[in-house]
């Protein structure tokens, strides 16, 4: 594959080509075959007791058992989908661009976006590109927010010269300068919100950004490189996709597809630390050839110092960024922070890819008001979920006996690790959000076309089972679970489904969804969440927006509105199309929401030129809470 064909695939598929599929297999026709919901649970998709109560007050929940037409329970009208190139959202909201990828968060670079593109020597000096996950912080009253920018749109970014891949050292270095994550002071005037130019909270951490490594995997030998013969200090923060916030007020950027920027210009070397992570052959964007750290021929040990979740300080831009290795090693989507009943933190986390695992970091020390808990990060135990087809399911600890792997491995190669302790291969775990008003726990599993078709790329079972329970899952589904008495550190969980999506309108199988997505409510593959302020659960989608097929009348990605109590669930946002929704944080007084909108298409939101990934601010005309 030439890198200009490379370029033009999603992350999925970058992963496809490094792990392809089957030319043919004995699911090619399992759609065609589901003829009927209950046909199809009773012969494929039978998998015991949780198959035939699919749809009804057992494996749904009794709060999801009723087919939800109304939305009485939202403080807005659900809004129809959309299939152009704006921003629709209901009856008495408004929004506005907040800031957009070259946007200048200093003075010195008011002018740097000129004609669609950034010089090399501005890149560093502007909001990022293909905004993802952010929090939003009270910094001595001022309001702060870190975005996430995960990756680059070569042939946006690049001139037109470079034929969307990087031809020299500078297309490389800016191309460096416009992921990673951005720290800027926002602050709202006649306006609505702008960004603070040249606060003293602004701040670009880049690909180039140094860091500490922190934890059981700091100083071994797997990190050690040529550059750093000590394996303490690393260079960059890469992919961030998901986030999350500490209970100390620090920001946790989540390091997902990182394997894609490593390439070998010589011999590759081997091993399944390599294989199971999807680390090999050419990069996604040519950095090996421009820079011996990401040539994997000459610094095989690189990768292993990605794939973390990042501390940062949003209140000091001169503080220095710390990657977390307890946390594990994997394709981090976000990381959701709680505090256990004994006041240990625990931190959920998701492995987005077919077939990967959902985790539960718990830490050994206890956190109380007013600690600066970091070094909690670096002192505890990690856990993969294991999903029972009964409704409960338990944390699996990820040691040495369960293993068979020593500590460092364990960390390092995170994802042998669960397969060797035995956790639930789930369908891409994306983020995990933590209802504020009681202690459960939700994860969007954003699709898996893999399901029951092959298994993971460690070898594991991806068969139907109860979590999981579509074959060529092309939908997606949302799981929750409730720790034992409430207790986010116990061992033990009861688990449900609280939406299957779907298309009622084309399907009457599995494939139509839950009985509580509608034809006016129907979408396709969840991936972020958030719980606002009143215990609503926010779900945004990164799916298919053709508008066809299978997807016929679900049209353009969108952020809906769910009640957990209820199982409604409305339309709230759609975004242009081409786009995903993706981050959510509010203002500090809950007025304003804050949504990524990234990879636009058509010309979004200038109306000509370039499209620009952004973040938009979202408001009620009457001035009410929102979030």
């Amino acid at each position: 594959m030439t890198d200009k064909t490379l370029i033009d695939l999603s992350w999925d598929e970058f992963d496809e080509h490094r792990d392809p599929r089957p030319d043919t297999n004995d699911f090619d026709a399992v759609v065609e075959r589901a003829v009927s919901r209950r046909g199809f649970l009773g012969g494929a998709l039978a998998f015991g007791s949780g198959a035939a109560v699919f749809g009804t007050a057992g494996l749904l929940g009794s709060t999801t058992a009723a087919r939800a037409e109304a939305h009485g329970g939202f403080a807005f009208d659900a809004i129809d989908i959309s299939t152009d190139h704006q921003i629709h959202l209901p009856d008495g909201y408004q929004h506005k661009v907040l800031v957009r990828w070259g946007d200048a968060l200093w003075s010195e670079a008011n002018d740097a976006f000129k004609d669609g593109l950034v010089s090399v020597d501005m890149s560093d000096k502007v909001f990022g590109e293909n905004t993802d996950g952010m929090e939003l912080f009270d910094v001595d009253g001022k309001e702060v927010i870190a975005v996430n920018s995960e990756y680059v749109n070569p042939k946006i970014n690049l001139p037109e010269a470079s034929e969307g891949m990087p031809q020299t050292a500078d297309d490389v270095q800016m191309l460096k300068n416009f992921q990673g994550v951005t720290v800027m002071e926002i602050t709202k005037g006649d306006n609505g919100y702008e960004v603070v130019k040249d606060s003293p909270y602004n701040r670009r951490i880049t690909h180039e950004t140094e860091m500490t490594l922190a934890g059981p995997l700091a100083g071994h030998d797997l990190v050690k490189t040529n550059a750093d013969p000590e394996g303490m200090t690393v260079k960059g923060t890469m992919n961030n996709c998901g986030s999350g916030k500490t209970l100390w007020g620090t920001y946790l950027t989540c390091e997902e597809n990182f394997n894609g920027y490593f390439g070998a210009t010589g011999d590759m070397p081997e091993g399944e630390g390599y294989s199971r992570y999807g680390i090999g052959g050419e990069g996604r964007y040519a950095y090996e050839k421009f820079d011996d750290r990401y040539d994997l021929s000459k610094e095989p040990n690189e990768p292993h110092r990605h794939g973390f979740v990042t501390e940062i300080n949003p209140a000091d831009a001169s503080s220095t960024p710390i990657k977390r290795t307890a946390l594990g090693r994997f394709k981090h989507e976000n990381a959701e922070m709680v505090q256990a009943s004994d006041g240990r933190i625990v931190v959920y986390l998701g492995d987005d890819e077919r077939g990967e695992y959902l985790y539960r970091y718990v830490s050994n020390g206890t956190w109380e008001e007013g600690q600066d808990g970091g070094e909690l990060l670096n002192d505890g135990t990690l856990y993969v979920a294991k999903f029972h087809d009964d409704q409960t399911g338990e944390w699996l600890a990820l040691t040495p006996d369960t293993t068979g792997m020593n500590a460092a491995e364990i960390l390092a190669f995170t994802r042998m690790a669960a397969s060797a302790a035995g956790g639930t291969t789930m369908d891409r775990p994306e983020w995990v959000a933590a209802n504020p008003t009681k202690p459960e726990a939700y994860v969007a599993l954003t699709n898996n076309k893999n399901r029951g078709v092959k298994p993971n790329a460690g070898g594991d079972d991806t068969s139907v089972n109860a979590v999981n329970p579509r074959e060529t899952n092309n939908f997606g589904q949302i799981a929750r679970w409730t720790p034992a008495d409430g207790n986010h550190a116990a061992d033990d969980f009861t688990w449900d489904l609280y939406v299957m999506a779907g298309n009622p309108t084309v399907y009457d199988n599995v494939y139509a969804g839950s009985d509580n997505v509608t034809k006016g409510n129907m979408f396709n593959s969840p991936d972020g969440m958030a719980f606002s302020s009143d215990g609503m659960l926010w779900i945004q989608t990164d799916g298919d927006d053709s508008n066809e097929g299978e997807f016929e009348g679900q049209g353009n990605n969108q952020m809906l509105v769910g009640n957990p109590e209820t199982g409604e669930i409305a339309r709230f946002m759609t975004v242009p199309n081409g786009a995903e929704v993706t981050g959510l944080c509010w203002s500090l007084d809950g007025k304003t929401a804050f949504v990524g909108v990234q990879h636009p298409g058509g010309a979004w939101p200038d109306g000509d030129g370039k499209p620009r990934s952004s973040v938009v601010a979202v408001w009620r005309e009457d001035g009410s809470v929102i979030g």
